[in-house]
């Protein structure tokens, strides 16, 4: 299936250039078909495929956190970024971290729509040393911070906010907020006792496989990866493969008629899992087949359940195109521009065609998990409203709807219990993130609990522009959201770093607790552990990656693997952009694998490009 091209990705902490960059910072999001930071394709035949796009370029190239200067002086020359914006922000960060001012300035998320609405809070971030390596203050942002750190020592590492505008037209307020906010049940100081996950009694770990990248000679969607009990199971071109999770040989595959469109994140308790895939592959009289067959895989068999497509509520004969599938429990639910369709998970039957009101409304996605939930689309493309309900996943009646602020286009759903959706409203979040504010939804009644602004000059998290369920570097549990904060300058000469924080989905303050990264490492959630945070540490030019884990009410930090510093191991490690990855870790076992591969250029021709690479401890 063609696709957009990935955009090139800088690794964090590559060495700073002799002089500030002129397209600011970040780095755009893995696009989706027809998405965010690409030049917008032509629109796509109903039953047919995006128009074939200029090749990609691969995955982001060595140069990595804290590499020194070259002998001579000077930095490396990188890429020059995106002209008009094309996923990256319009105005370099300010203060990494620091407060930005009042709600309602330049470069902040705007309040309103009458919903309760947490204030921007002093965000952690540590001094910039001055110099050619660090960032020099004004005197008005010196005293701006000398300020915020003077409130935390005086309450004692809580910070006072306040939450105004709610339903009643009365006020939300907070005294303080320390780690024991909210209804955050954690591991009480005791390491991994919130989860399942163990240290080893070694965390160095070892290349356990890596699986040479499949030549291809257009864009081609290789989405989904999943880990069972004994496989590590990766969607190829046009096929599911099964490896032996730690030496990598295969074990079965599972050959398709197209390629791979879209597939769940999740699985259910005996290894079943969810994809939408092309009717056929790509020929000369047929360029764009459609990927309008929606299937289950049997991951623990080896084979595919069963498959289906079906043809529009209001009529038709044609099979509708599905952009994206989810899985719930035992109903399977893929979303698109024709409307909605779910199934049995065991057998395919329908449980509801595809929803498309008389007023043009329809399912866009849905999101999957322990429970249902669907953004809905209504008005035109000019002037949309979005809906997000959530559904009794067998019937798919709603339970409850909330609907967005005007100035919502799209709408991600980062968890289905608790319900939380992140939207740029009034596409304010510049970076290409998808991401300004977040919504905290009583998933019960449909009312929201509050509305939690996210700078994305601030936070690093990401969604796509166009698909529900497609939300990264970011963790929901404990009652709390995860989130990174963007890189920022570390300690060291040449290095960066970062944090994760946590705000209270109740309250929606930002709770006194934070993990540090560590000098020149960039810390990213990846998911829930129980109450523990299971988080990527993506490292410097001269080490190895790190897997730990963060006690989700203390933010204590248990490492649970390194991997090799070896030149060769950790080039390769490098090559998978946090950004534009697939990233799962289980039980002493770490994968990153591609998204999407591309035909090579004549210069990394004989370059060793992988699909996937994969580690584990002893």
């Amino acid at each position: 299936m063609t696709q957009p091209p990935q955009p090139p990705q800088q690794p964090p902490n590559t060495p700073p250039p002799a002089g500030p960059p002129s397209g600011g910072f970040g780095a755009p999001q893995d696009p989706p078909p027809g998405g965010f930071g690409q030049p917008t394709p032509p629109p796509p035949d109903p039953f047919g495929k995006q128009p074939q796009q200029p090749a990609a370029p691969q995955d982001a190239p060595a140069g990595g956190y804290g590499t020194p200067p070259p002998a001579g002086g000077g930095y490396p020359t990188p890429p020059a970024p995106q002209p008009n914006g094309y996923g990256y922000p319009q105005a370099p960060q300010q203060g990494y971290g620091y407060p930005q001012g009042p709600a309602g300035q330049p470069g902040m998320p705007q309040q309103g729509y009458g919903y309760p609405t947490q204030p921007m809070q002093p965000q952690y971030g540590a001094p910039q040393p001055a110099g050619d390596g660090g960032k020099k203050f004004s005197t008005q942002m010196q005293i701006i911070v000398a300020a915020a750190v003077a409130v935390v020592l005086i309450i004692g590492g809580g910070i006072i906010y306040a939450a105004t505008g709610d339903d009643e037209g009365g006020t939300n307020e907070a005294s303080s907020s320390g780690a024991t906010g909210g209804e955050a049940k954690g591991g009480e100081g005791s390491g991994l006792a919130g989860g399942d996950e163990k240290a080893p009694a070694s965390t160095k770990s070892k290349v356990a496989f890596q699986l040479p990248e499949p030549v291809v000679t257009d864009i081609t969607t290789v989405m989904g990866s999943w880990i069972t009990d004994k496989a590590y199971v990766k969607s190829g071109v046009a096929e599911i493969i099964a490896y032996d999770r730690d030496k990598g040989t295969k074990l079965w595959s599972v050959p398709l008629p197209g390629e791979v469109c879209s597939a769940s994140r999740h699985m259910s308790k005996d290894f079943k899992t969810a994809i939408v895939f092309e009717e056929t592959k790509a020929t000369k009289a047929n360029k764009y087949p459609s990927c309008n067959q929606v299937g289950v895989i049997d991951m623990a068999a080896g084979k595919l359940l069963w498959s289906k497509g079906v043809t529009s509520a209001t009529g038709g004969d044609k099979p509708i195109r599905f952009d994206e599938v989810t899985l719930s429990g035992t109903t399977v639910a893929a979303g698109g521009t024709s409307g909605g369709a779910a199934f049995k998970l065991d057998d395919g039957a329908e449980l509801w065609k595809p929803k498309v009101g008389a007023d043009g409304c329809y399912d866009r996605g849905y999101a999957g998990g322990e429970a249902l939930a669907v953004v809905r689309k209504c008005g035109t493309s000019d002037s949309p409203q979005l809906t997000v309900q959530a559904l009794n996943p067998t019937t798919g009646a709603p339970l409850s709807s909330f609907q967005m602020p005007a100035g919502v286009d799209y709408a991600s759903i980062v968890s289905t219990k608790p319900l939380v959706v992140a939207a740029d409203v009034g596409d304010t979040a510049g970076d290409g993130s998808g991401i300004s504010d977040f919504f905290s939804i009583d998933a019960a009644t449909g009312k929201l609990i509050v509305r939690i602004p996210a700078d994305a000059e601030q936070y690093a998290a990401r969604c796509g522009s166009t698909e529900v369920e497609r939300c990264q570097n970011l963790a929901v549990g404990n009652n709390r959201l995860y989130v990174p904060t963007e890189n920022h300058d570390g300690t060291s000469e040449y290095g960066e770093t970062n944090e994760v924080v946590a705000f209270d989905l109740t309250t929606g303050k930002l709770l006194g607790g934070r993990a540090d990264a560590g000098d020149r490492y960039s810390l990213t959630p990846l998911r829930m552990d129980g109450t523990n945070v299971i988080a990527y540490k993506e490292p410097p030019y001269d080490k190895g990656g790190q897997i730990v884990s963060i006690d989700g009410e203390t933010f204590k930090q248990t490492l649970l693997m390194e991997n090799p510093s070896d030149e060769a191991v950790r080039e390769a490690e490098r090559r998978f952009s946090t950004d534009h990855s697939e990233i799962l870790y289980k039980d002493g076992r770490f994968f990153k694998s591609k998204r999407l591969v591309s035909k090579r250029s004549t210069s990394d021709a004989d370059e060793k490009l992988y699909l996937v690479v994969a580690y584990r401890t002893d």
